[in-house]
């Protein structure tokens, strides 16, 4: 079991990284503006199902096999910042009509907006490196169980992404009148596009 230091270490660090502006985020404010609340808690949900994967490969050893098929993590590297850039270049050139607030998404649009977050997710460096970087430094991921994995971990992990996700979207949408243009979108997609773009940069320069 985790005792309270680690289990306030661990939500503080989250709660940071979740915060700190990347892909993820870039991306659920984008969506969020463009489609709703409800389209912004699609993408959100999507954001928490990648976070959910990589805690359990951490917890059960990926970071071990990291070591040992070096070759697999830098295709899986190469291929997560092409992806990154694959977003990017939808992000940049899509084609934006004016927001009509009210109009409810389709169902097709939910389910895009959460595939896209976990996918998003999967290929963020950010992800990456607090799972499987900094987690083993606030958490002694050998003495982890499955019962403290599903009991512990995993709620407290949707309860600080899904607080600090819900202040994205809240505030996004609160602005949505004054980003309702094409013209406003267009920015905030290029600029979400920009920051997937540095991402992917990053993920190839270390």
């Amino acid at each position: 079991m985790l005792d309270l230091t680690q289990v306030l270490t661990y939500s503080a660090a989250l709660g940071i990284a979740a915060a700190i502006p990347g892909p993820g985020m870039a991306a659920l404010v984008a969506r969020s503006v463009s489609g709703g609340t409800l389209l912004g808690f699609c993408v959100l949900g999507g954001l928490i199902l990648g976070d959910l994967s990589y805690l359990s490969f951490a917890v059960f050893g990926l970071a071990m096999l990291a070591e040992h098929f070096n070759a697999l993590f830098q295709l899986v590297r190469w291929g997560a910042a092409a992806y990154l850039c694959y977003l990017a270049w939808q992000f940049w050139f899509a084609n934006h009509q004016a927001i009509e607030v009210g109009k409810p998404a389709q169902r097709k649009e939910l389910l895009s907006a959460a595939i896209s977050g976990v996918t998003i997710t999967l290929g963020n460096p950010k992800t990456i490196a607090f799972y499987l970087a900094l987690l083993p430094l606030v958490i002694n991921l050998e003495a982890i169980s499955i019962q403290t994995w599903a009991l512990t971990l995993v709620p407290l992990t949707v309860l600080v992404l899904l607080s600090v996700g819900s202040m994205f979207i809240l505030a996004a949408v609160r602005i949505r009148h004054l980003l309702s243009s094409q013209r406003a979108q267009r920015r905030l997609f290029r600029g979400a596009a920009i920051i997937m773009v540095a991402a992917a940069a990053a993920m190839l320069a270390r």
